[in-house]
């Protein structure tokens, strides 16, 4: 049946299904990285795109790092830093160039973007534990005791002889 369909009606099909699986793909989601190529401008025309799907998908506090990848091909640029900048700064997005082929600036856009995210969940965390130490009653604790056993300890120690 699928096969009778012409190109559009498959191609309409094919957005249906995309957006069946968009919420639970999105779900949960805290960081994102948001890839462009800096040698196709095409590729960078579609950040928008994307960026509204993030933000119409995910939690607003989302952590999103605007990535020009291919930062190696100097000659080949066809979107200029300056313009990745200006793009995430009017977004309110981090901004950072790569290069996969180099290994330039990989590890720090992973890096930054699981720093930002640590930032807001502490910052969730301390500001649930503020509501929940203000309305909770005081909790009442039980003692436990550790038995020191240093023998004990040094038998179960992996690096012993």
């Amino acid at each position: 049946m699928l096969n009778s369909i012409p190109d559009k009606g498959r191609a309409c099909l094919d957005a249906l299904r995309y957006r069946a699986i968009t919420s639970a793909y999105y779900w949960g989601a805290v960081g994102a990285l948001l890839v462009y190529d800096v040698t196709r401008h095409t590729t960078f025309e579609n950040v928008s795109w994307w960026l509204r799907e993030l933000r119409d998908h995910t939690d607003p506090d989302i952590i999103i790092i605007l990535i020009g990848n291919k930062s190696d091909l100097r000659h080949l640029i066809a979107v200029p830093t300056e313009d990745g900048k200006a793009y995430a700064e009017k977004e309110s997005l981090y901004f950072m160039e790569t290069s996969a082929l180099e290994a330039t600036n990989v590890d720090n856009a992973f890096a930054e973007v699981l720093t930002q995210i640590y930032h807001i969940v502490s910052r969730k965390a301390v500001e649930a534990g503020d509501d929940a130490a203000s309305s909770a009653p005081p909790s009442t604790g039980e003692r436990i005791k550790v038995k020191d056993d240093a023998s004990t300890m040094r038998k179960l120690s992996c690096c012993s002889t």
